[in-house]
């Protein structure tokens, strides 16, 4: 599918965007270089999407569907420890997650699809996005309308996966990855001595009631048919031995993996708060930080990717799995809130760190698997009858 020369610029891409990595919204030097690389290609190509983002178009002239393939640009703000020759030239900044090789992987498949230009019908849109990570880039892709004009019939990207066999192409139809919702809550006590508690308002007491009775939501309120977590993942308050604090401050990470599972946990996380609370005289703050909804796959569209992958034998290693790989969230679910589509998966390999470690790397052996899928979707999908 792909040849010798396709692949070898393709590895030297991944390297060079995992050399020069770049946070969310910052991806200035990755999407110059894409944009420039695809209009060469041929591509009907729009800079500055969302603060960063690039939208590449491929107009056949031939009536037929609009499909969208995407791929994330972002790093991490993570010292890398790796020793390779293209490791990070940017201390704290490093391609934690593999965004490097889905941007790369993408465009190795746009190469081979302009190349397959006459065969196909319709309208194909790559969308390369930035601030995956945190910074909600694909809900701004969607608000800046990519997925109109012509409207998208149907979306597609994947993530890699460590500790899967390399190459294997899997999909979880439904629920596949996890929601994130984050909340800081500070609580107002009131100041006193450590030796007259009744005088004052203790907001860690306070605190550490919320934080044992926020995962009675989990063990009460959601079903037990549904998956979900809620971690507290800061507490912060008081810096003398002596002193009751006037105020601690907690950062609640609520993670579901549906929307049901989301309205149980997220919808009793206030009610909670305030009832602790009031029970002990205290006030509260709460700022919703960052929601991404549960990534829910089409279903349809779900068992189509794998069909198109087994006939094109994109991969020796197909399959279709019945459980969450992860309840790691991914922006990815706002595309799908508005279009079908579907998020499938491809193995890095069992061995090696995982996602967000400083020593990950993306296998670059993965990259025709990847790549491959979005060209086989493309040639079935847009194929002229």
């Amino acid at each position: 599918m792909f040849t010798d020369s396709q692949l070898t610029r393709a590895v030297a891409l991944r390297h060079d965007l995992h050399q020069h990595p770049e946070l969310k919204f910052e991806e200035h030097r990755t999407s110059a270089l894409l944009a420039e690389r695809l209009e060469m290609l041929g591509y009907s190509v729009r800079r500055g999407i969302a603060g960063t983002g690039v939208v590449a178009e491929l107009d056949t002239g031939k009536p037929g569907p609009v499909l969208a393939f995407r791929a994330d640009m972002d790093a991490l703000p993570i010292v890398e420890a790796n020793q390779s020759a293209y490791c990070s030239v940017h201390e704290g900044r490093m391609h934690a997650c593999g965004h490097d090789g889905h941007t790369a992987a993408l465009m190795l498949a746009a190469e081979a699809i302009m190349e397959r230009r006459e065969t196909l019908c319709g309208h194909l849109k790559l969308l390369f996005q930035p601030a995956e990570e945190g910074g909600n880039g694909a809900e701004k892709m969607v608000q800046a309308g990519v997925l109109d004009s012509p409207r998208v019939d149907a979306i597609f990207g994947y993530h890699n996966r460590p500790g899967f066999e390399a190459g294997l192409v899997f999909v979880k139809p439904g629920s596949a990855m996890g929601g994130n919702d984050t909340y800081r809550v500070i609580v107002h006590g009131r100041s006193g001595h450590a030796a007259m508690p009744h005088l004052a308002v203790d907001p860690i007491y306070v605190g550490a009631s919320i934080v044992q009775q926020v995962q009675g939501l989990v063990g009460r309120h959601k079903s037990p048919l549904r998956a979900g977590v809620i971690t507290v993942a800061a507490f912060h308050a008081g810096d003398a031995a002596n002193v009751i604090p006037g105020s601690a401050e907690l950062l609640i990470n609520i993670r579901s993996d549906s929307p049901e599972a989301r309205d149980a946990l997220v919808g009793g996380l206030e009610v909670l708060v305030s009832g602790v609370c009031s029970a002990h005289g205290a006030t509260y703050e709460m700022e919703h930080q960052l929601h991404v909804p549960p990534l829910v796959n089409d279903a349809e569209w779900s068992e189509r990717v794998l069909e198109i992958a087994r006939i094109h034998e994109v991969s020796p290693s197909i399959e279709q799995i019945d459980y969450m790989p992860t309840m790691g969230a991914e922006d990815f679910s706002f595309y799908l809130q508005q279009v079908p589509g579907c998020f499938f998966f491809v193995g890095n390999g069992e061995q090696g760190a995982y996602l967000h470690n400083e020593h990950y790397d993306f296998n670059d052996a993965i990259l025709p698997v990847a790549a491959g899928t979005f060209v086989a979707l493309a040639e079935s999908l847009m194929a002229t009858t």
